[in-house]
């Protein structure tokens, strides 16, 4: 019987640690799996697409742009290092459209662009691309090209929904709705309203002492076209009347509605070019191209109403001449406002205090000339900077604690940069 009993332990025993062991193994699997699923993941690579201001090809007619044009070739590729920040170029669509401003889908598996023309062929009208992106290393597949509804496209953005694509025209000083098919091409525009009312003055109102910044007031140009954090609203600037627009999108036609108020106005030739909400969707911060300028507006999100509130300067106080603001920033975390300087060739810093008033931290040379926009990638750690007129991206630090940018010596070549978007392929498993 104690044989008999020693034998069933030892059979029960030995199936116990079978059991373990399978059990172990299996867990070793799944860990070893987890490990290298996650490895294959991280290898994924962060992808930079680079829109640029590009050589006209066949019966394209130049493009008009601040000079010097064309030294771009459409939309550039690269691959980015996320310790270091540093940028390797993998490829480019060629493009001589001018490709000057992009975005991608929430997907990440469509890019659209802006092909800021004036005419393609008998046209009169610039055109907006789309794009496939391949899911490994982010090549560009065309899908098609369609008209923007108007000349010289600056500005495109994307719908919440991700059911149309909004279109600022700022050669034809309109702004247009696209509907975006089941597949990703763009369908003709199902909206295009056309800017009207008095032109501003060439004289802005809040220009530095000296300032012989008159750009944009000899007729309309919408230059940025934006949803609201919530998605109720779409707003848009026209720099040439000093207005911004507020807009509701219906969703079932394509059609703007005016609100009411349908625009607020800012002051007499400064300019707004483009704007950015904070991430709590209440503070509104517009940036002014000849006034340079920053202004802070209230947001009434039930409502879409803004309210002015503060207005200071790009540049610092002693700051005598010529300058064009650019673009506007607010970080992820909402602590810090950039602000970019053309012909000063600063980015502007600064701080968000709590009641959403902006206090001037200090500028940053962006090491280039001409810095048309900025973009931080996915982590926010690094900003990178267009330097439209000196052909490079270059590559910031950023200090969460101050706000500060810190170059980190890496450039980008690029022929006369306008935009920068990022895809983290790691993150959207595409």
């Amino acid at each position: 019987m104690l044989n008999n009993m020693n034998q069933s332990f030892f059979t029960q025993s030995s199936r116990l640690l079978t059991v373990f062991f399978a059990v172990g193994l299996g867990s070793s699997f799944l860990l070893a799996r987890s490990a290298y699923s996650q490895q294959t993941s991280a290898e994924k690579p962060l992808v930079a697409y680079v829109g640029t201001f590009s050589a006209p090809l066949q019966d394209m007619l130049p493009t008009q742009v601040d000079l010097p044009p064309g030294n771009g070739r459409g939309i550039h590729r690269f691959h980015v290092d996320r310790q270091t920040g540093a940028m390797t170029q993998v490829g480019e669509f060629l493009l001589g459209t001018s490709p000057s401003s992009l975005v991608i889908n929430a997907a990440g598996n469509r890019l659209y662009s802006a092909n800021e023309t004036d005419r393609v062929g008998e046209n009169k009208e610039g055109t907006v691309s789309a794009f496939a992106i391949d899911p490994d290393g982010g090549k560009l597949t065309p899908l098609n090209s369609v008209s923007s509804g108007g000349a010289g496209p600056t500005y495109v953005s994307l719908d919440p929904s991700g059911r149309f694509l909004l279109v600022a025209n700022y050669f034809g000083g309109s702004v247009s709705v696209l509907p975006i098919l089941a597949d990703g091409k763009l369908g003709q525009a199902t909206d295009i309203q056309v800017d009207e009312g008095e032109i501003g003055p060439t004289k802005a109102t809040h220009a530095p002492p000296g300032s012989f910044a008159i750009s944009g007031h000899d007729r309309t140009h919408a230059h940025m076209i934006h949803s609201d954090p919530s998605g109720q609203f779409v707003l848009h600037v026209d720099l040439g009347l000093d207005r911004i627009y507020v807009w509701k999108l219906d969703r079932e036609t394509g059609k703007l509605i005016p609100n009411t108020p349908a625009f607020v106005s800012l002051p007499p030739g400064d300019g707004p070019r483009h704007f950015h909400f904070h991430p709590n969707g209440k503070w509104f911060y517009s940036i002014q191209e000849e006034g340079s300028t920053v202004a802070l507006f209230d947001f009434d999100v039930e409502t879409g109403n803004l309210k002015h509130r503060q207005t200071l300067s790009t540049l610092p106080p002693e700051f005598k001449g010529s300058n064009f603001c650019s673009g506007i920033l607010v970080s992820n975390d909402g602590r810090f406002v950039y602000v970019g300087n053309r012909l000063h060739d600063s980015i502007g810093i600064f701080s968000v205090n709590d009641d959403g008033t902006l206090t001037y931290v200090g500028e940053e040379w962006t090491r280039g000339d001409y810095p048309r926009s900025f973009n931080f990638d996915p982590t926010g750690q690094f900003l990178y900077c267009c330097n439209q007129r000196a052909d490079h991206v270059s590559v910031f630090r950023v200090d969460a604690k101050t706000g500060k940018l810190i170059f980190t010596d890496h450039y980008a070549a690029v022929g006369n940069p306008s935009a920068i978007v990022f895809l983290d392929q790691a993150e959207t498993g595409k």
